[in-house]
């Protein structure tokens, strides 16, 4: 690596990393901005027989069928509410294009390593292999959620077959 390409790797380090910041059932999450391909409003899908509760459908867009997970159902957060600001956060994960249903979406925050703390063990429906941390910015907490993991995980296996 010369010397020009290490400063700016390691500038590159010094800005932090920028996580889109979204809502379920008040709480504020975060997932790697660098995963979203895009963000549209809801509309409704069309379900597949037998596919787990979380899985809401699939969508045809623009030619390519996506998978639908609704992450109030699948984080056990109650039940799923459909208004004006629930949004679909498409993802590509794995080479695979993923949709994710939350309650809104606010804004992107970009976060120092300094400013990620590490998650507490709780005995929570959320399972703790899915967080990166906690991201704090002044009074705002976001919960982290390593979202390639959570959706390549066994249980969203069906994305697959889905998806296939």
């Amino acid at each position: 690596m010369s010397y020009s390409t290490q400063t700016q790797a390691q500038a590159g380090e010094a800005e932090g990393k920028e996580y889109l910041a979204f809502t379920l059932a008040q709480e504020e999450y975060g997932i790697d901005i660098l995963r979203v391909q895009e963000i549209r409003g809801y509309e409704p899908v069309t379900r597949i027989a037998n596919a787990p509760d979380f899985i809401k459908g699939v969508v045809n867009l623009r030619g390519i069928i996506v998978p639908v997970v609704d992450m109030r159902i699948k984080l056990n957060l109650g039940t799923p509410t459909y208004d004006q600001f629930t949004v679909v956060i498409i993802l590509s994960i794995a080479g695979r294009v993923v949709g994710m249903v939350v309650d809104s979406v606010s804004d992107v925050m970009t976060l120092q390593p300094e400013q990620i703390k590490p998650a507490p063990e709780m005995g929570t429906s959320f399972d703790s292999d899915y967080l990166i941390g906690l991201g704090t910015l002044n009074e705002r907490m976001l919960i982290l959620v390593d979202i390639d993991k959570l959706m390549t995980s066994p249980e969203m296996g069906l994305i697959e077959k889905l998806a296939a």
